[in-house]
């Protein structure tokens, strides 16, 4: 007898004299005794510690990201003031795009072509062009901040309903309570602002379709590609459009430059680079339901920022909000 027939008897004999429902018993040569990799619900491969480090790394970024996307909001108030917006965002494009575009080719980072570049250019439309066209023309229209602030913090709404259409997401009904919650605390946190226009509103929704049909679009099409080569092609695609609405609709001038140059410092490092970086590391980690639910968080965060930037009084709605809204954001965080 070999010594391959002498070990497929004693492996043979292991399995009879196993008792049925005994999960100590070899089920199979080479397999540890003890649940499967499909039983414990991990995916064959994915180290449990990996896995834990990753989820905090995520908890560590959302704050950061709440924090940094709600001051564009500030900024964005003081900028127009300086400068006509879309003046403003085509400086704020064109920079960014040669900044991360430049640190990409001295890395060698892949760049995307053909289909997958196509869908980067669409995504950036949405994100960029649309999004911060609207919303920093709504701001120069006398819209302010925390109204702003108010109607981007619906997103979550608006990205749930087509992540379920278009990603196949499933949105339980523990995450549209806290979807519901958010909006309310959303609502409080900016209630009783100064009256806004009809057009600055218009254009802030034109803004908010913008950046939930982007995000939706983003996570289902540009997943796999470098996020520093894919967020330049999104800044350099957008600048031309938005430079071209500049001279269309605009007369452009620097009124303040002090105010212009610092504003533009921060949006190019801050909102541009540094909070796309981030908005697109966390779709890459989960589900575009989850990371809409974060804005749910932005007007209150505007509020506290600009109580404390810009001198605005802050009321007991607010701090209610505040209140509101984390509940609900944890309620359609949870699984």
């Amino acid at each position: 007898m070999t010594a391959a027939n002498t070990t497929q008897d004693s492996t043979r004999a292991g399995r009879q004299d196993a008792a049925p429902g005994d999960r100590s018993a070899p089920t199979a040569v080479g397999r540890p005794p003890g649940r499967t990799e499909r039983e414990t619900g991990r995916e064959p491969g994915r180290e449990p510690g990996r896995e834990r480090r990753r989820d905090a790394v995520g908890r560590a970024v959302a704050p950061l990201f709440v924090l940094l996307w709600s001051s564009g909001f500030i900024v964005a108030a003081i900028g127009v003031d300086a400068a006509p917006p879309l003046l403003l965002m085509f400086f704020r494009f064109v920079l960014a795009g040669a900044l991360l575009g430049a640190f990409a080719l001295a890395v060698r980072a892949p760049w995307p072509r053909g289909r997958r570049l196509v869908h980067v250019m669409v995504a950036g439309l949405l994100f960029q062009a649309v999004q911060f066209g609207a919303l920093y023309t709504a701001l120069s229209l006398g819209m302010s901040a925390a109204v702003a602030a108010l109607v981007q913090g619906l997103n979550p709404v608006l990205i749930a309903l087509l992540a379920g259409r278009v990603l196949g997401e499933r949105v339980s009904v523990r995450q549209w309570l806290g979807f519901g919650l958010g909006t309310i605390g959303v609502v409080l946190a900016v209630s009783g602002p100064a009256g806004t226009s009809i057009p600055a509103l218009a254009l802030a929704v034109v803004g908010l379709l913008g950046l939930s049909v982007g995000t939706v679009y983003q996570k289902r099409y540009v997943q796999d590609v470098d996020l520093r080569t894919g967020t330049a092609v999104q800044f350099l695609v957008s600048a031309p459009f938005i430079g071209l609405g500049s001279l269309l609709f605009e007369t452009p001038h620097i009124g303040a430059w002090g105010p212009f140059l610092g504003t533009l410092a921060w949006m190019v490092l801050v909102n541009s680079i540094g909070v796309f970086t981030l908005l697109n590391l966390m779709l890459r980690r989960s589900s575009a339901s989850r990371v809409g639910t974060l804005f749910f968080l932005t007007p209150a965060a505007t509020a506290l920022l600009a109580w404390l930037l810009l001198d605005q009084s802050l009321r007991v709605t607010t701090l209610a909000g505040i209140a509101i809204g984390g509940v609900g954001v944890l309620l359609a965080n949870r699984d």
